[in-house]
């Protein structure tokens, strides 16, 4: 299971950072001015001809190492190795892949139909799908449906992490599709793991906020042109917050 020490010392320094510009006094700052302290660059739409916002370390798609002038797409896999990390978009869904995970990417062109996390961790917003075009994102023990949201995962074997940090999503057991439940979140509310073996009649139970901020959030948001649904106070979030 992944724990909280698990995550590269980069992805919890830049946390760190952010709670302590906080705590003294800094929550007046401006969420680009926020994010540029942790990337280095100030977080806007990416251009039409872009798909990468940053990465680092060894980030490759379809085997081959790529750089910031790299075009991810659907039909494509993104991959990172260890101490490495890739923010990008396809279309109007976009994405912090983290260290030591491989995520296969299935649509036509710029638009997402499908994903299928092989392993490790991600943070990703989804553009608005309507009618049908749900699209589907599987791990080894969960299917997800999700029609716009932001969501927040780890897969790993036998095991899957999923925070759906605002919007709504049907989740599903892999094992057993029967084993299902509708998750609607207005921030963070329902954080679940998914197991490949059901306890007391169930794959899904609770699970804990973890390993991902609203400031990540504000940034895949940023380089498709949205805004995240709430605001920078939140930044300090520690836990579930029930009440709505």
């Amino acid at each position: 299971m992944y724990r909280d020490d698990d995550l590269h010392p980069d992805d919890e320094k830049r946390r760190q950072y952010l709670v302590n510009l906080l705590t003294i006094g800094a929550a007046s700052m401006t969420s680009p001015v926020l994010a540029q302290a942790f990337w280095g660059s100030a977080p806007k739409k990416l251009p039409d001809d872009k798909s990468i916002f940053s990465l680092e370390g060894d980030v490759r798609v379809n085997g081959q190492k790529a750089d910031l002038g790299t075009r991810i797409a659907g039909g494509d896999v993104v991959s990172t190795r260890k101490n490495s990390e890739v923010v990008f978009a396809v279309g109007s869904d976009s994405f912090i892949l983290r260290s030591d995970s491989e995520m296969e990417i299935e649509g036509g062109g710029f638009f997402i139909n499908a994903l299928r996390m092989l392993t490790g961790s991600m943070l990703s917003v989804f553009g608005k799908r309507t009618g049908q075009n749900t699209l589907t994102m599987n791990s080894a023990t969960a299917t997800i449906g999700i029609r716009g949201t932001g969501i927040y995962m780890e897969s790993e074997p036998g095991l899957t992490y999923l925070c759906t940090c605002y919007g709504q999503v049907g989740l599903y057991a892999k094992e057993d599709l029967n084993d299902s439940e509708l998750i609607t979140s207005v921030y963070h509310d329902a954080p679940k793991y998914i197991t490949d073996r059901a306890t007391r009649g169930t794959r899904i139970r609770s699970a804990p906020f973890k390993n991902h901020t609203d400031a990540e959030l504000k940034l895949v948001e940023a380089i498709v042109g949205r805004e995240v649904p709430f605001g920078i106070e939140s930044e300090l979030y520690k836990g579930e917050r029930r009440e709505y």
